[in-house]
């Protein structure tokens, strides 16, 4: 067995781990149990999906805005001339000063 720790696992106990006077058929190895990525890993791609879902929300709503918008603007330019004076029958002129008389 190349490593200590692999030594511990295997169940043998060095000699100089086992304090002087102790029998060493009382003693007990305990072994923390290896550590579990699960809980990050599953953390990790709930926040990324929420991300993605937050990111796909926020698009969805800025371009129905902009669908709004432009539904309003061909609504207002179909509808502002009928309202300023019977659809077109309004003409402007413009008053040009008459030349000086000689």
């Amino acid at each position: 067995m190349i490593r200590p720790d692999a030594q511990l696992r295997s169940g043998h106990i060095p000699a100089d781990l086992i304090p002087p006077g102790t029998d060493p058929r009382s003693v007990v190895i305990v072994h923390t149990t290896p550590r579990s990525w699960t809980g990050p890993v599953v953390l990790i791609l709930v926040a990324a999906v929420g991300v993605c879902g937050l990111v796909y929300i926020a698009t969805v709503a800025v371009l129905s805005l902009v669908k709004v918008a432009a539904t309003t603007a061909v609504a207002i330019k179909t509808a502002v001339p009928t309202l300023i004076g019977g659809g077109g029958l309004i003409t402007l002129a413009l008053k040009v000063p008459k030349a000086p008389r000689k």
